[in-house]
């Protein structure tokens, strides 16, 4: 280990300051008031003690007072700060007219790029917009001059277009944030807005360079020229859904933000060229400032740049001037500093990321790079592993606190990519800068930097599909506390030989002991299943079993993510069959998870066309894959699984709902499990069956309840149908009171046990030499993902 201790004399301020505004943004701006108050006369006491005013106290106090006066002050600078700028967040004008949801006309300043935050075939398009207000005028004339940060929702397609600084004018209705935060009101707005002169110029150059890059990766396959803008400056727009996914999966989200590892590596390539020049260190550390303000101009001078910007410049700053013991008082300062600028930092989960990473970076890789090298690790190497490794480690407790699991592939995935993020960088770097100019150069290099982005996808693809990649983890901030805990114990520990030996056996047994175990008998899904319903929020998906890596699907849900992920869990790599029941949005709306990286043989839909925009994007997911319509008596079979249309008898029209009502109604046979699938039919097409079923014809063992358990059921159709399992796909706190306590009452009275997603997660039906079973996958947190 590197004998020199670290430098952490500012550290106690830094940490008092984040904590102090953090708590700041939800306590009222006179208790952080007070909270400063108290700390300030405390450390005033301190500080004059500590002096030998009042008596000359020991050296061992004199030592840790300071450390502790350094923390107060963090302190008065952190709550006193935030409190001022809360007390603006709260001004009386503003929150009145925020408690009354009036109309009003605002005049805005745009402070980062327009968001896409919901999107959907019949849904219009939401983008959120984060801005400042100058100036709120009511419906009645009355102005009041504000300067308060505001959230604009807005479904106009203008507002996408908007660069961070234009100044414009927006009509829309007020609303309440959520809090947590400096905002002090939200803006619904259905209008475009009025824009008043051009945007900074800065703004506009780097649009332009944005546009270029874009253009240079046109040529590219989607996922790989998706990809290269959200390395190079964060512009994830073309990046396929699958790629953002598996990225997720991996632990590898990061890459495509703007963060201080993409600063780092730009500043870094200056910096190398620097000294193979035999720059001298300032004139070094002047190449890296004006890299440092071209980079920012890049990717846009948005605070969330700005953030990245100094947390990614700091390392590499001190050892350009030849301090690299410089770099952690530099990092402390940097946050004292953007926390005190803007409070709002301390509750972003990017700014904790940003600086866990920087610190992990300045702290663990130095000495986990030593140590390799020490054991004969070829410095490259032993370069390589240690940086992300160290990244990981210190990042790790805030994602778990975010995402409530640990991936256990997220530090091998990102050292596998590690060598390729730097080229790919650099190259789409000087692409960019290349594109006004000289466009052929510009599309050449984003070419070759298509090669290690496809190292990356390919990574992220496998590792996303590794079995027991991640394990569960308490969320919130309680799990995050948790880990960084245990985190630090552990490095802590590890110092010792005997420590450090004692974990790797442990490490090894575990991994040869649990993942072979978690491999052949893997907990999801459970050995013999014969139809899995997923659980996708308010919406439809189940699978029947066909075989090995096979599955007959049924609906889709709403979101393509959701959907893809369940089709991962129970392995269906194949689908013979994908049937569409109708055209609604939450049973279409995910049918493009379904295609990701899987066959499907053919689309059953039915013949009710609407609504259009449903049946439209089946037709577009299907792309060249046959789809039919097939009438009630069609019978179809794939491995195990048989199954045939029995709905609707006939075409229905002028009933409560004719899309529903014209649902495809299934009866399928898995290994001689009866399962009964019934859309979204209600009381109309459930009459309809039971008039033309024969006796018994509507048996099943087990029933998709229809319309997420709405009360549009027929009692008698329940009656017939007597299940012995009821599963209920229904989103958490849906707002249309799904499921109806009715029909559940019923179907308990006639014997069924009653299954629901929202509560139980993935539901799978077994086949067991004692019978019938289920087995529930167990509800995640409706915050995850």
């Amino acid at each position: 280990m590197d004998s020199d201790p670290p430098d952490l004399r500012l550290a106690g301020l830094a940490v008092a300051a984040w904590l102090a505004a953090l708590a700041g943004l939800y306590l009222p701006a006179r208790a952080s008031l007070l909270v400063a108050a108290i700390a300030a006369v405390v450390a005033g006491g301190g500080g004059v003690y500590l002096s030998g005013l009042l008596g000359r106290p020991p050296a061992s106090v004199r030592r840790y007072g300071w450390t502790a006066i350094a923390v107060l002050l963090g302190v008065v600078c952190g709550a006193g700060v935030t409190a001022a700028r809360v007390a603006v967040r709260d001004a009386t004008p503003v929150r009145a007219l925020v408690e009354e949801r009036a109309t009003v006309t605002v005049d805005l300043v745009v402070r980062d790029d327009p968001r896409l935050v919901r999107s959907g075939s019949g849904r219009p398009a939401t983008f959120l917009v984060a801005a400042e207000s100058t100036r709120i005028s009511g419906l009645d004339g009355h102005r009041v001059e504000a300067r308060v940060r505001m959230l604009v929702l807005a479904t106009e397609s203008a507002w996408q277009a908007l660069l961070p600084g234009q100044r414009l004018t927006a009509e829309g209705r007020l609303a309440a944030p959520r809090g947590g935060d400096l905002t002090a009101a939200v803006l619904w707005s259905t209008r475009p807005p009025v824009p008043h002169g051009s945007p900074p110029g800065l703004q506009r150059a780097a649009g332009t360079l944005r546009a270029g890059l874009q253009e240079a990766c046109e040529p590219l396959p989607d996922e790989r020229g998706g990809l290269l803008p959200g390395l190079v400056v964060g512009d994830t727009s073309q990046l396929p859904d699958s790629v953002r996914e598996d990225f997720l999966d991996t632990g590898m989200t990061h890459l495509t933000a703007v963060s201080g590892s993409n600063v780092a590596i730009v500043v870094g390539a200056v910096l190398l060229l620097a000294r193979w020049g035999r720059a001298g260190p300032w004139l070094a550390a002047g190449l890296c400032v004006v890299a440092l303000v071209g980079f920012v101009i890049l990717v846009r001078p948005s605070p969330s740049v700005v953030r990245a910007a100094a947390m990614g410049a700091i390392g590499l700053a001190a050892l350009a001037v030849g301090r690299p013991r410089a770099a952690l008082p530099a990092l402390a300062a940097a946050v004292t500093v953007l926390v005190l600028v803007d409070p709002e930092l301390a509750g972003d989960f990017g700014f904790a990321l940003s600086v866990l990473a920087t610190g992990g970076l300045l702290l663990l890789a130095p000495r986990w790079r030593d140590a390799l090298r020490r054991r004969r690790v070829p410095v490259g190497v032993a370069e390589a592993l240690a940086v992300p490794a160290a990244a990981q480690v210190a990042c790790a407790p805030v994602v778990a606190g975010i995402s409530g699991t640990v991936s256990l592939v997220a530090v091998p995935a990102n050292l596998l990519v590690a060598p390729a993020i730097a080229p790919a960088t650099v190259l789409g770097v000087v692409a960019a800068a290349l594109s006004p100019l000289w466009p052929a150069v510009a599309e050449f290099l984003a070419w070759l930097a298509s090669w290690p982005a496809w190292w990356l996808v390919t990574v992220a693809h496998y590792g996303a599909r590794a079995p027991a990649g991640a394990l569960p983890w308490p969320a919130g901030v309680g799990g995050a506390l948790l880990l960084a805990g245990l985190t630090v114990a552990l490095l802590v520990a590890v110092r010792r030989r005997v420590v450090r030996r004692l974990v790797a056996v442990t490490a090894v047994a575990a991994v040869l002991g649990a993942l072979p175990v978690r491999l052949v008998a893997a907990g999801w899904p459970p050995p013999g299943w014969v139809v899995v319903a997923c659980a996708v929020g308010q919406g439809d998906a189940l699978v029947l079993s066909a075989g090995p890596g096979r599955g007959v699907v049924v609906d889709a849900g709403a979101e393509p993510g959701l959907v893809d992920r369940c089709l991962r869990r129970v392995g269906v790599r194949e689908v013979p069959l994908l049937v569409i029941s109708h055209f609604h949005h939450d049973h279409v709306g995910g049918v493009a998870g379904v295609f990701r990286g899987r066959r499907v043989a053919a689309v059953l839909a039915p013949s009710w066309p609407e609504p259009a925009f449903g049946r439209d994007l089946v037709q577009v997911a299907a792309g060249s894959t046959e789809m039919f319509s097939a009438p009630a008596g069609w019978g179809y079979r794939a491995g195990a699984v048989e199954l045939t249309v029995i709905g609707p008898p006939a075409p229905m029209r002028g009933t409560r709902s004719d899309p529903n009502n014209n649902s495809l109604v299934l009866l399928a046979t898995v290994n001689g499990v009866r399962i009964l699938l019934t859309g979204d039919a209600e009381i109309e097409e459930q009459q309809a069956l039971l008039d033309r079923a024969p006796t018994g014809g509507l048996r099943a063992h087990v029933l998709k309840v229809a319309h997420h358990g709405s009360a549009y059921q027929d009692p008698a159709f329940l009656d017939a149908v007597r299940p012995l399992v009821a599963v209920v796909p229904v989103g958490q706190e849906n707002t249309y009171g799904h499921p109806d306590a009715s029909v559940l009452d019923r179907l308990t009275r006639g014997g069924a046990r009653i299954l629901r997603t929202d509560l139980d997660g993935d539901v799978a039906v077994v086949t067991r030499p004692s019978g019938l079973a289920v087995v529930t996958r167990g509800a995640e947190d409706p915050t995850r993902r």
